[in-house]
């Protein structure tokens, strides 16, 4: 595909009757690896990718390595491959512009709660740079109306994620993702509030099932750092069997 039908794929999969479910990665070979199992889109991980580098989360990996790694990725597959580029990095049009010069054709983009009108302003300097680009741009807009809730009440967090939802679809971002661990009434009053499959969710332990989440008209499901998360685990309790004297695992696949 070229880069703007993967563009356009990658829309279709959101507004598609079927859940999208993206699982999250950090290189290229775990990019091949989730591609192989019948993915139809893949989602980088930001944290995942900075760990790998031995950088915190939150910007502190410069962008050049960012992109240079989200391109790797995409590169590595042939499927349309969205990018968590944070906030932006403090232009989020000149992200998003460098991103799909590497074959990125979405993206997250973080608001960090920061005034509205600031937050509206960067998703709509992402999707012109799309547009300059040739390319309709798939954002999933991120309100951190959860993630940065504190003790505040859960009904103003509710409805400020909402208010910055609606604010972000207006500006022509054709998702939202609001992170964070929500039960089904948040989810309900996201997805009425928002628009049917203009909400996008992350899937942590003790999450709502896939199937309830479509159920309830959730546009896409991704993982964040929790994939690489799980494969650290495996890779922390193989390296205690092998130092204990133990074998590889039966079934162990090679890699292409």
């Amino acid at each position: 595909m070229t880069l703007s039908d993967k563009a356009a794929e990658l829309k279709r999969l959101h507004t598609d009757p079927e859940i999208l479910v993206v699982v999250n990665v950090w290189d290229a070979i775990t990019a091949k690896v989730v591609a192989d199992q019948g993915s139809k889109a893949l989602a980088t991980a930001s944290h995942s990718i900075a760990a790998s580098l031995g950088y915190p989360d939150g910007e502190n990996i410069p962008r050049d390595l960012m992109i240079d790694m989200v391109g790797r990725i995409a590169a590595a597959v042939d499927i349309p491959v969205t990018a968590d580029l944070e906030s932006g990095y403090g232009d989020a049009g000149e992200t998003v512009r460098r991103a799909i010069g590497v074959g990125i054709v979405g993206a997250n983009l973080e608001d960090k709660m920061a005034p509205l009108p600031e937050a509206v302003a960067a998703v709509t300097a992402a999707l012109k740079a799309g547009e300059a680009e040739g390319v309709d741009f798939v954002l999933n807009a991120r309100t951190d109306a959860f993630v940065k809730a504190g003790d505040r009440d859960k009904a103003d967090v509710l409805k400020d994620a909402i208010e910055r939802g609606r604010a972000f679809v207006d500006a022509g971002a054709p998702c939202v993702f609001v992170p964070g661990k929500l039960d089904e009434p948040t989810v309900v009053a996201l997805v009425e509030g928002i628009g049917e499959r203009k909400v996008s969710v992350i899937n942590v332990p003790g999450s709502l099932p896939q199937a309830r989440l479509a159920e309830l008209g959730v546009a896409r499901i991704s993982f964040g750092p929790w994939t690489q998360r799980s494969a650290l685990t495996h890779l922390a309790g193989l390296t205690r069997d092998l130092l204990a004297g133990g074998a590889l695992p039966e079934g162990t696949q090679p890699l292409n």
